[in-house]
């Protein structure tokens, strides 16, 4: 995306056909703006991850699986919007082999203040 990009559409054919990358990564960068960064991502079974410096939001584009976060297992299926907030211990289990989400990082380290 150039400097002088204000607006634009992102289509998920288009980002997924560059999956996987030339090192065979499962995720590519579609947007960054300011504090978002916004990727396409295929996550790999087993789904290992670290609490994330920003608040995240991730948009279930295909499949099911279920969101482990806090102690607790949450399924999800397509079309779902997962939060979770900076700093908290997250993973995704039992995902299908066509899962796919937009991962969306924002705001500054250590989260969004809440009020």
């Amino acid at each position: 995306m150039g400097t002088t990009d204000r607006s634009r559409v992102v289509h998920l054919a288009d980002a997924a056909a560059q999956i996987p990358g030339p090192a065979g990564e499962n995720a590519v960068g579609v947007l960054q703006h300011g504090t978002l960064d916004v990727k396409l991502s295929f996550p790999l079974r087993p789904n290992v991850q670290t609490p994330h410096e920003q608040d995240e939001i991730y948009v279930v584009m295909r499949g099911h699986g279920v969101l482990m976060h806090e102690g607790e297992r949450t399924p999800f299926v397509a079309g779902d919007l997962l939060f979770v907030n900076a700093g908290v211990d997250h993973r995704f289990e039992d995902a299908s082999d066509d899962f796919a989400v937009w991962r969306i990082f924002y705001g500054p380290p250590g989260g969004e203040p809440v009020s």
